[in-house]
């Protein structure tokens, strides 16, 4: 961070709010205003494209912007990345879909857009720091500043920044990091706030509320396929590989007699998507996997780690920290082994690696899930082999 803008009194801090329309950018906004900082608020418009009624979802966003703002005596301006996004975001999401994957578009629009881009705007409108609504924290350990989990533990968003670096953390606030979502809430309706009863968004913000599977279509080729189990006999049909995800249960349409379907592998060569009955089949579980594009926040203190690592590590968002060990960190690959075996490890979606130091709760970086260890099943296949 540099040193003329950590000396500046916080009058002349100018802050630039990244507002979505949504509380918690809301409030960041009037929390910064209280502390005593410049604050600006400016709304990004990504997509554009009106839903079924004719209505544009960025200009409602931008509408309820505009009413925090006036409420609280801020400027307030728009900037637009919709080309930026759909080069850089969108594109990446069809794609990734056509090969069979299940991207999660979130972390790629922090780094390309968010913390990119959007960033970069922010600064050259005169900003010292760009704030947003993460919930996570920002705390400098061992003379660095590191991305540290937010105090509220069910709305965490560490696993959607990894891919965020150190030079960028020193000019990024989260102000609400360190509040429960329910204090969120609390201070929206003091300040009598437009979006204190505004509900938090949730999926994919190109899509909304229409049907996945409908918009998919426009965008790639669906071949439909067959479901198979894992012995190779055929249970049904499916609509497209690209609908479903392993350890999916919900929308495969099978039925009969005997424990639900569940989603255990896809073989992308030939269309076919594996399933078999039972949520703990163990065909759905391994102990370990590969990851490579690492992505760490502190690239210094990873290198200068010694492995084998233990730390903790997440394969999905709102799954709690696992226990696991980091064995080698070589040609930008990790190779993860659990503590304990994981559940529905899917190629393509992030680990995200957290370690405690000083008593916080600390990013360390993340991953794209490259290769998958054996599962349980071909483990106790191997190991019947063995004994004949």
């Amino acid at each position: 961070m540099s040193d003329a803008i950590s000396q500046k009194p916080i009058s002349d801090t100018t802050v630039i709010v990244g507002m979505s329309g949504g509380v918690d950018s809301s409030v960041c906004a009037a929390l910064l205003k209280e502390q005593g900082y410049n604050v600006i608020g400016l709304f990004m418009k990504n997509w554009e494209e009106e839903d079924e009624n004719g209505v544009c979802q960025a200009s409602k966003e931008f509408a309820d912007v505009v009413k925090v703002c006036e409420k609280l005596d801020i400027p307030y301006y728009s900037v637009e990345f919709v080309k930026e996004y759909r080069d850089n975001v969108f594109s990446h999401f069809v794609e990734e879909y056509r090969l069979g994957y299940t991207p999660n578009p979130d972390i790629l629009c922090n780094r390309e857009i968010k913390f990119k881009v959007f960033f970069e705007k922010a600064m050259e409108l005169g900003a010292d720091y760009l704030a947003t609504g993460h919930y996570c924290q920002k705390k400098t350990i061992n003379g660095r500043s590191q991305l540290v989990k937010g105090v509220d533990a069910n709305k965490d968003q560490t696993y959607f920044l990894y891919t965020m670096k150190e030079d960028i953390l020193d000019r990024v606030m989260f102000p609400i990091g360190h509040l429960e979502k329910s204090e969120v809430r609390q201070i929206a309706e003091k300040y009598d706030l437009a979006t204190k009863k505004k509900k938090d968004s949730t999926g994919i913000c190109f899509i909304g509320e229409r049907n996945f599977k409908n918009f998919l279509s426009n965008y790639i080729h669906i071949q439909p396929g067959s479901f198979r189990n894992l012995a190779g006999q055929e249970v049904g049909k499916h609509d497209g590989m690209a609908y479903y995800t392993i350890g999916q249960r919900k929308g495969l349409g099978l039925g009969g007699q005997g424990e639900p379907w569940f989603v255990v592998d896809k073989d992308v060569e030939n269309n076919v998507v594996v399933v078999e009955r039972g949520e703990e089949h163990p065909a759905l579980y391994a102990r370990e996997l590969w990851a490579n594009e690492i992505s760490t926040v502190a690239p210094e203190l990873f290198k200068s780690i010694n492995f084998p690592l233990k730390c903790r590590a997440k394969i999905r968002y709102r799954q709690k920290d696992q226990p696991c060990t980091l064995h080698s960190f070589e040609e930008g690959r990790v190779h993860v082994v659990f503590d304990e075996p994981q559940r529905a490890i899917a190629l393509r979606q992030s680990i995200v690696f957290y370690l405690d130091i000083e008593g916080e709760s600390v990013c360390l970086g993340g991953g794209m899930i490259q290769k998958r260890g054996e599962s349980l099943y071909e483990s106790s296949l191997n190991l019947n082999e063995v004994r004949l």
